[in-house]
């Protein structure tokens, strides 16, 4: 984990690779809750025996349930003592390389690619890896662009 105190201290640390991170949870429940609230309820996600009939495995989980989690996965990742907001700005990239099953856990990786000054906060791009236990490689990748405003809503 990368513990800072400013924002400003991630130009410091451009290069950097950080994780990986804790172990989460992907059970059956928490992909049937996202089916829920995404009103995305394809079968490959929540018919456990047609996907191990059709498919030979367990649901797959959402590819945005996974894409989704990083937002824990980067505050157990990087943590700045002093930030006034952290606005998720968007992404670059997304690639779902191999999927996520009922009851596998992920976890993440995340290097610092690039950190600029902006008018009134930092922005800084991560580029992300997403690993099961199961698996060597990642089964996801992305890369995040994060906006952090220190404590009087500046940048500097």
């Amino acid at each position: 984990m990368l513990e800072i105190d400013t924002p400003e201290e991630l130009l410091r640390h451009v290069g950097e690779t950080i994780g990986p991170g804790r172990w989460i949870d992907i059970p059956q429940s928490r992909i049937d809750a996202f089916a829920q609230a995404t009103d995305d309820r394809q079968w490959i996600h929540l018919d456990a025996e047609r996907t191990q009939v059709e498919l030979g495995h367990a649901p797959v989980a959402h590819g945005y349930l996974t894409l989704s989690m990083l937002a824990v996965m980067m505050y157990d990742l990087v943590r700045i003592e002093n930030v006034g907001r952290i606005v998720n700005y968007g992404m670059n990239k997304v690639r779902f390389i191999a999927p996520v099953l009922a009851g596998d856990r992920v976890r993440g990786e995340v290097t610092i690619n690039r950190v600029t000054h902006e008018d009134n906060f930092v922005r800084a791009i991560f580029d992300v890896s997403i690993f099961v236990e199961r698996l060597e490689k990642p089964v996801m990748i992305a890369q995040s662009i994060i906006l952090y405003f220190n404590e009087d809503g500046s940048g500097r």
